[in-house]
């Protein structure tokens, strides 16, 4: 990996979404962070809520792939909010520090119940569904993912 591969996929996890009564402001708003801060996006996918759901295409996401895997939605108190259920199937190491970060952008944070972890080489972050908390909380890591993914790669760092 070289610094100027940052390679990221978006997953937008939404009943309303696939069903096509709400527009995908969220993950477009992710895209466009993402740009902004030297990533390349290159995948976005749409799956309904669900920890089946969310695993199935995280896995499809994340093998063989170097890079970031951000979702957004799924993360709250709903029934059918299971993003975190879901990537707990697939990821083999949580990542704690990251996740914990995150929620601590603002107080509506506390309230999501997202997860960061690893597959392979991915980073895997779960997000808020709402444009605004998915941007704040990816925010709150961005400055850190270039040097784990390094690590992730086994690329020589600084440290």
């Amino acid at each position: 990996m070289t610094a100027t591969s940052l390679l990221a996929k978006v997953l937008t996890v939404s009943d309303g979404v696939v069903a096509g009564t709400r527009a995908d402001a969220s993950g477009a708003a992710l895209v466009e962070l993402l740009a902004a801060h030297g990533f390349q996006v290159v995948a976005q996918a749409l799956v309904a809520d669900g920890a089946d759901n969310v695993a199935a295409a995280l896995r499809e996401l994340c093998d063989g792939f170097a890079g970031l895997v951000v979702s957004t939605g799924g993360t709250g108190f709903a029934p059918r909010d299971q993003s975190p259920e879901g990537t707990r199937m697939v990821i083999e190491r949580e990542a704690p520090g990251l996740a914990e970060a995150m929620r601590l952008v603002n107080p509506l944070g506390r309230l999501s119940r997202g997860i960061v972890g690893i597959r392979g080489q991915a980073v895997v972050v779960n997000t808020p569904g709402s444009p605004k908390g998915c941007v704040e909380q990816l925010s709150a890591i961005l400055d850190v993912l270039p040097h784990a993914l390094r690590l992730l790669a086994d690329t020589p760092t600084a440290h």
